[in-house]
């Protein structure tokens, strides 16, 4: 396995796990906020997962890809069981906060933005920390969902920032920090607008 240096080279990773860990620990401590360890526990956990590609997209026998996640929440008011059900509204969490980490320079001029993705992500891992509260699985699982939900915003930009860590050539121009911004109020994105003495005077968007 190999990760993208800060010179922009590939080196070798032995340890995925460990690498995601030690890259999250450090963009929390580096943006100064406050994500329970459980949370940023699980964040690792997903990332590593979906380093495999055939765990993160999704084969119907016609199309190799993501699933769209308007698709996945009719699949999840359909399902035939609470269980199943639940697996498909992490399986929302997960990958729009995936998504919205490492892939939103690619959600511009889209269909849906990023903040679409928030509220779809946000609202998946509130009803599941609610649906699983209670239960012998919620015992363990239903804070780290509601944390997921309630560090959403905050996690995105965590996450963005090991992606520009890891792969310098991934950071965004000006123009998609500043959309970045009024869609979610990133802070991250206020900093680097800043940074390059551009005063963001616009109302941004809620960060919860």
């Amino acid at each position: 396995m190999g990760a993208w240096s800060t010179q922009g080279r590939v080196v070798p990773v032995h340890d995925l796990c460990d690498y995601f860990r030690s890259s999250i620990d450090a963009a929390v401590a580096q943006q100064s906020v406050t994500v329970d360890p459980h949370a940023t526990h699980y964040v690792v956990n997903m990332m590593t997962a979906f380093s495999r590609s055939e765990n993160l997209y999704e084969d119907d026998g016609e199309v190799y890809g993501i699933r769209p996640l308007a698709l996945m929440l009719a699949d999840a008011a359909e399902a035939p069981t609470t269980d199943e059900r639940n697996r498909l509204l992490r399986r929302i969490g997960d990958v729009a906060l995936f998504v919205s980490g490492f892939f939103s320079n690619h959600l511009a001029n889209r269909a849906v933005d990023i903040d679409y993705y928030i509220g779809m992500g946000q609202n998946a891992y509130g009803v599941l920390s609610e649906e699983v509260a209670g239960t012998f699985r919620g015992n363990v699982f239903a804070d780290v969902w509601r944390e997921l939900a309630n560090k959403f915003c905050v996690l995105i930009d965590v996450l963005q920032e090991v992606r520009d860590d890891g792969c310098p050539e991934s950071s965004m121009s000006v123009l998609r920090q500043y959309e970045i911004w009024l869609k979610t109020g990133s802070k991250r994105a206020e900093q680097q607008l800043r940074q390059q003495g551009i005063v963001p005077i616009a109302t941004p968007g809620g960060r919860h």
